[in-house]
């Protein structure tokens, strides 16, 4: 059964006339009297007494009728919502992004500038558990229309973008910083680098971090050698944070994460400015992403990154 033929029927049932009837739908008389057949062939009972003038419909076809209206007024609804989806979703930015920019950066200053601009995102709250890998492979497959990161140059994975069709907006600096818990004098329970004799109990990044390799490559390139003993590891920098809080060890962490930690004194500083890692907080994109926003709001990113350089 079509939906066409449910609309022919009521339209006859308004007329109560065949021609009028396929006027309004658009068809020939020959077309719409052979779909009405055809539906009550599909009912398998007659529906349109065709021996009154004007025509009828028989019992069954006023019970039809109700049916046939509540379906395609069902129908419409329907349609319209999912119209009405289909206009949210290509008005909408999807946007991924780590865990730790999605609690600082993301809240405190990107959401805030898209709102500002009018442009509309949509989170993928998912993606704050995922590694580093699978962010690569949502820009490449469009699974997202933009990524919100870090960048730092030890950064080998970004090596699986194609630089010929993804470029970057550069939105901010940032710093990893080794914290601490504080003592009860205020003073930082650990201080680097630590001795070979007495290591510092270190809380680290997963090798599938986006913060792994920057720690590791920083600490390779340290005139004095930090002296660190792994206890954990973990994904999130919230979590290292957690961790570190609570006494368990030493950990790198990005410097909006902990400021209000830092000025309460909850953590301190295990180093001195030699142990900070500078980081670029960048958004990245496709330019080959089809979603119909996504260029416009590039654009007018891009545009007002500028004028506040």
């Amino acid at each position: 059964m079509e939906i066409r033929w449910l609309e022919d029927f009521i339209a006859l049932a308004r007329t109560r006339h065949f021609s009028r009837a396929a006027d309004e739908q658009n068809v020939t008389q020959p077309t719409f009297s052979r779909r009405i057949k055809l539906l009550e062939e599909e009912m398998r009972v007659t529906l349109v007494d065709r021996n009154t003038l004007p025509l009828t419909l028989t019992p069954a076809g006023e019970i039809f009728l109700q049916s046939a209206e509540q379906i395609t007024r069902q129908i419409r609804e329907a349609k319209a919502r999912c119209q009405a989806i289909k206009e949210q979703d290509q008005s909408t930015v999807r946007l991924v992004t780590t865990q730790s920019l999605l609690l600082g950066y993301f809240r405190d200053v990107f959401e805030p500038l898209c709102q500002k601009l009018e442009l509309n995102i949509e989170v993928n709250m998912q993606a704050s558990s995922w590694p580093s890998s699978m962010f690569i492979d949502a820009i490449n497959g469009n699974e997202c229309d933009v990524m919100l990161c870090f960048w730092h140059p030890a950064m080998d994975f970004f090596s699986g973008l194609d630089p010929e069709h993804v470029e970057f907006i550069l939105l901010d600096k940032e710093l990893l910083i080794p914290c601490v818990a504080a003592d009860n004098a205020g003073q930082p329970r650990h201080q680097l680098p630590g001795t070979r004799q007495k290591p510092l109990p270190y809380i680290a990044y997963d090798d599938g971090a986006f913060l792994a390799p920057v720690v590791s490559e920083h600490l390779k390139r340290q005139p004095e050698m930090a002296q660190l003993q792994v206890q954990t590891s973990d994904l999130h920098a919230a979590s290292i944070k957690a961790l570190v809080k609570e006494g368990f060890g030493i950990g790198w962490l990005p410097e909006r994460l902990v400021t209000d930690s830092l000025q309460f004194g909850s953590l301190v500083k295990a180093g001195d400015t030699s142990w900070h890692i500078p980081l670029e907080i960048r958004l990245y994109r496709d330019k080959r992403n089809p979603h119909p926003k996504a260029n416009q709001f590039w654009q007018r990113l891009q545009a007002t990154i500028s004028r506040q350089e």
